[in-house]
């Protein structure tokens, strides 16, 4: 009993460090001193609005609120559009890429008509990725669970770094992150999940990254149509015509003639 519960704590830690790598729904961008100000001024504020009963007294309110949130939350949309942080960073987790409140977070999914236990077997074969993600250009297997990876960046330059597995479900979940020294800190993850028809999967990704020069480096990498959000809902769908049909059409919508087989 006791070899089980501590089993279930560690698949709990690994799950946790992988969500944590990934990024959460809501990032905090808000120190612990502001948060406790803004909650403490957002109440005093709401409840004096209320006592008004007026027009004004309701305004009043409603910025109190949103102060409360603020502070129970700690996210700020003003400091998100910013790109300001003032909570910290989480860089003693040698577990984190991505600290939280930092980077850019970006989801996708696409559904396949394949079974979950072949789309997992591609995909878990890393060098695998080059075939359908256009911003790839290669990744090696260096040792167990971890890679090389090299990408194409704007204005023709490349970037590279070393990533390894650090959760894993078999036909279920595949989660990385970079390690120190990458030229972009990001963390990622895959799912693969049986539709709800049971006629094919569902491949949910989510992936972190923290750019050079933050958030105005992800606004120049649009400009240049590189932006990671366009580029992984792009290369699932690539993605989807390689593992459906054995080959991926080019950005000129021509085959590339390359085959899904791992």
């Amino acid at each position: 009993m006791q070899e089980a519960i501590e089993q279930t704590g560690t698949t709990n830690n690994q799950e946790n460090t992988a969500e944590q790598s990934a990024g959460n729904s809501s990032d905090v961008n808000v120190g612990q001193t502001e948060r406790w100000a803004s909650a403490l001024a957002g109440g005093a504020l709401a409840i004096y609005g209320l006592t008004r009963r007026t027009w004004g007294g309701v305004v009043l309110a409603l910025v109190g609120g949103t102060l409360i949130y603020r502070g129970s939350t700690g996210y700020c949309q003003m400091y998100d559009m910013l790109g300001v942080n003032t909570a910290g960073t989480e860089t003693d987790n040698p577990l984190v890429s991505v600290p939280a409140g930092k980077g850019i977070k970006v989801e996708k999914s696409v559904e396949i008509n394949r079974s979950p236990e072949e789309l997992y077997r591609f995909w878990r074969n890393f060098e695998n990725l080059p075939r359908f993600m256009n911003h790839l250009e290669s990744v090696k297997v260096t040792g167990e669970g971890r890679s090389h990876w090299v990408a194409r960046a704007p204005a023709g330059k490349t970037v590279e770094w070393d990533a390894e597995i650090n959760n894993e479900k078999e036909n279920e979940l595949i989660a990385w992150r970079s390690l120190e020294g990458a030229d972009v800190d990001n963390a990622g993850s895959v799912r693969f999940e049986p539709s709800a028809d049971g006629r094919g999967t569902t491949v949910r990704v989510t992936l972190k990254y923290d750019p050079p020069a933050g958030k105005l480096g992800s606004l120049i990498a649009r400009f240049f149509g590189e932006e990671p959000s366009q580029q992984i809902e792009e290369d699932l769908q690539r993605f989807k015509q390689v593992m459906e049909t054995g080959e991926a059409a080019s950005v000129e919508g021509q085959p590339t003639g390359r085959s899904a087989s791992a």
